[in-house]
């Protein structure tokens, strides 16, 4: 059974950073691209940021572009959101995603592309 389990969301105040993790278990994470989504209260579940497996390709959704890094370790079976420059706008609950079935340098973008999911962790940056 597939798990992914994020860590490190909190309260920040506006211009602080956090740094999210996803740790997987019972696959391999390099045999997944990963994304991290976001859902704030009363609003749809939104993409933020995609990486490949072998994490040279990447992509993020404008809002957060030259603020939020993805990366991976493939080794340590966990991935990463680091968020910079936090912004009241990014409050919401945030999830890490796997997708099976792409090649080594394929991202996956859209939620139904997704074949597992954490549970999230919330992030509340305060103004």
């Amino acid at each position: 059974q597939v798990q992914l389990v994020e860590s490190g969301g909190g309260l920040v105040q506006t211009g602080g950073s956090l740094r999210l993790a996803c740790a997987t278990s019972g696959r391999t994470v390099s045999s997944l691209a990963m994304g991290w989504f976001r859902q704030a209260p009363g609003k749809e579940r939104e993409p933020v940021a995609a990486i490949s497996r072998g994490g040279t390709s990447t992509y993020d959704v404008d809002s957060v572009k030259g603020r939020f890094t993805i990366s991976r370790d493939n080794a340590k079976n966990t991935v990463f959101l680091q968020m910079n420059n936090l912004k009241p706008e990014d409050t919401a609950v945030y999830y890490c995603a796997g997708a099976g079935g792409r090649s080594y340098s394929s991202i996956a973008w859209h939620y139904r592309e997704y074949d597992y999911w954490g549970q999230g962790t919330q992030v509340t940056v305060s103004s």
